[in-house]
């Protein structure tokens, strides 16, 4: 086997893209479910539909959704309609499938450290898996990615630095403890992508 230094253009086929992404959104909307069931938040865009959602009651799918919108400008100018295409199949499928999944799936409350653990382990490998099928849940992560490819800052250092604001914020918001095992989770999230998100590591070919 012989290990690339720069990907193929077309290392996946239209199959493996879509099965990937799904696999991914899964992931997603399950971390999603221990954040509720531990009363947590979290960064990003993701974090800012749970503010929004938990005492509107409104859907957190639906939030996401519609705050990710303004996101989707920025990705067709840099990151081309392919990459925004993308994009914009995973943000609509996490949605669908976070709304639906607390109908299959009960999570019982959950202390929050197991709770925010959880949710960094679930959402870094969804996210994970869908970076290397060229796509994102939109927000940061677009941007995040786009800084990655083209000016060689770390994914997971990006997303971690908009998330450290993110809970500055929170802390006029929340009780300190839930900022502190909210941030916990984010952390592993970030870990994980910033160890593993590598073009130059994962690529092989036989």
């Amino acid at each position: 086997m012989i290990l690339l230094d720069t990907p193929p253009a077309d290392r996946h086929t239209l199959a493996e893209d879509l099965q990937g992404m799904l696999i991914g959104c899964t992931l997603v909307a399950l971390s999603i479910q221990f954040l509720r069931a531990s009363e947590l938040i979290t960064g990003q865009v993701a974090g800012l539909s749970l503010i929004v959602s938990y005492p509107t009651g409104l859907s957190f799918g639906l939030v996401f959704f519609v705050l990710n919108l303004p996101f989707y400008w920025l990705a067709v100018r840099q990151m081309g309609w392919r990459f925004t295409v993308k994009n914009f199949i995973a943000v609509t499928t996490m949605s669908v499938i976070a709304d639906l999944m607390p109908l299959v799936l009960t999570v019982q409350p959950l202390h929050p450290a197991v709770g925010a653990a959880l949710f960094g382990l679930c959402a870094g490998m969804g996210l994970l898996g869908l970076f290397r099928h060229g796509a994102t849940l939109g927000g940061v992560g677009i941007v995040a990615l786009w800084l990655q490819d083209t000016r060689g800052i770390k994914a997971g250092n990006t997303q971690l630095v908009f998330d450290l604001g993110v809970f500055t914020l929170a802390l006029f918001l929340f009780a300190w403890e839930t900022v502190f095992w909210s941030l916990f989770g984010a952390v592993i999230l970030n870990l994980i992508i910033t160890i593993n998100h590598r073009r130059d590591r994962y690529i092989a070919r036989s």
